[in-house]
């Protein structure tokens, strides 16, 4: 396995700050339609015309869906599986037609650049990218003593700052107080985005009138900077904390490895973090090389997205947007539909109960009876080589028909692992 900073998106896709001015724009022409509506047809009015697929449904849906298919048809699926981790680890949802729009970008604009370099840019990038800031409320977060606050009354918002110490960085039994989290929320009071139609800046944007003035203390450690340095200063310090080494290093062998990582490839991983200041590609290094890291055994057992990224790779089929987004949504792993910051799960219990298990075997049977060239023996031996056991051998080879023994081959006890 090698990590290779192979991670490309095309070209043409809208950045989020386009995106951002086009949601502006039709929430704008929506208006003026309503204030303009006329029609020869006294009836007919915006509710009664035929519906069509918004924008913002239309973005998610195409972002969504090219993210996949990169996964699928790349040869470093290690890194794509890495970005998967790492757009988990900083979930968003898409909630409304902002989210719905935005979410994706997340992982585009401020995760992939910095997926192999250092964590503490990684996480300053995606404090600071649009999705996350409007996701947890900060563009509407104003210190209590701001120029802002003492002119309109509206104060300060925990809930970015809450999920960075609790998800982002340290971990939940790490040790920070309620001080800390209020601390770091008036480090990044300020922290927007700009106004599409308004703003001449787009995208991220520091407003130094609703930063609140003064010195932060953070973990016992006092921060003086000011304007959005306080703020960046106090998230690189985070991002170099044992805790933090530890807490994401746990993450990480959890998601590739195995539930339960032995703690000693953790802390060899959170000992690398330390060395090289967070240098994600280090580390990932360091787990790929450990022996704990290795197993004859298969231990992880595979989310609906890991499942449905091997089984078209494993039969070598393509198939069309629709059908990729919505085996998603059937399987449980809907795109940015996580629902919470903490992400999707990736432990086994989450994924194979009985209903999950039956909606895989349904999925499989439909994906295998397209699969009318595919030929099982060589399927077999380019998947496992000598590694299938003589049960599973056996029962996918006495199948009566390729449909049903390219079936019990995706639902093999060794294919539904990893």
């Amino acid at each position: 396995m090698h990590l290779k900073p192979a991670i490309h998106f095309d070209s043409n896709v809208a950045h989020s700050s386009e995106i951002m001015q086009k949601l502006a724009e039709l929430r704008e022409q929506k208006k003026s339609d309503k204030n303009n509506l006329k029609s020869d047809n006294p009836s007919e009015t915006p509710q009664t015309k035929a519906p069509k697929v918004s924008y913002h449904r239309q973005t998610h849906l195409q972002l969504s869906i090219d993210t996949l298919e990169h996964a699928i048809s790349s040869e470093h699926s290690l890194n794509w599986r890495l970005l998967d981790f790492f757009s988990n680890h900083f979930s968003v949802s898409s909630a409304g037609p902002v989210m719905t729009a935005l979410a994706s970008m997340l992982e585009r604009e401020a995760i992939a650049p910095n997926l192999l370099g250092q964590f503490d840019d990684l996480l300053i990038s995606v404090i600071q990218h649009p999705a996350m800031l409007i996701y947890l409320n900060n563009e509407k977060s104003f210190g209590p003593n701001s120029k802002v606050a003492k002119k309109s009354g509206r104060g300060l918002n925990e809930n970015l700052t809450r999920e960075i110490l609790e998800l982002h960085t340290l971990g939940v039994n790490s040790g920070y107080s309620q001080k800390d989290v209020i601390e770091l929320a008036k480090g990044i009071t300020g922290w927007s985005v700009a106004n599409s139609l308004k703003d001449k800046a787009q995208g991220f944007k520091y407003r130094r009138s609703g930063h609140e003035p003064g010195i932060r203390t953070l973990l016992d450690k006092t921060y003086s900077q000011k304007d959005i340095e306080q703020g960046e200063s106090m998230l690189r310090d985070l991002a170099m904390y044992p805790a933090t080494a530890h807490h994401i290093s746990y993450k990480l062998a959890h998601h590739f490895i195995s539930d339960d990582p032995p703690a000693s490839l953790v802390n060899k991983m959170a000992a690398r973090w330390q060395a090289t200041n967070g240098n994600i590609k280090e580390v990932m290094t360091t787990l790929i090389n450990a022996d704990e890291a290795w197993h004859a055994e298969k231990l992880k057992f595979k989310t609906p997205r890991e499942f449905i990224i091997s089984s078209l790779r494993a039969l070598d089929l393509k198939t069309n947007n629709r059908q990729l987004y919505s085996s998603l949504v059937t399987l449980g792993q809907q795109p940015f539909k996580a629902g919470s910051p903490a992400g999707y799960s990736d432990k086994q219990d989450d994924w194979d109960g009985a209903s999950a298990l039956i909606s895989r075997v349904n999925w499989a049977s439909t994906v295998a009876a397209r699969a009318k060239n595919a030929q099982v023996e060589a399927i077999i031996k380019n998947s496992f080589s000598e590694s299938i056991s003589q049960l599973s051998y056996e029962t996918i080879s006495r199948a009566e028909s390729r449909k049903q023994a390219l079936t019990l081959f995706l639902m093999s006890p060794e294919f539904l692992r990893r």
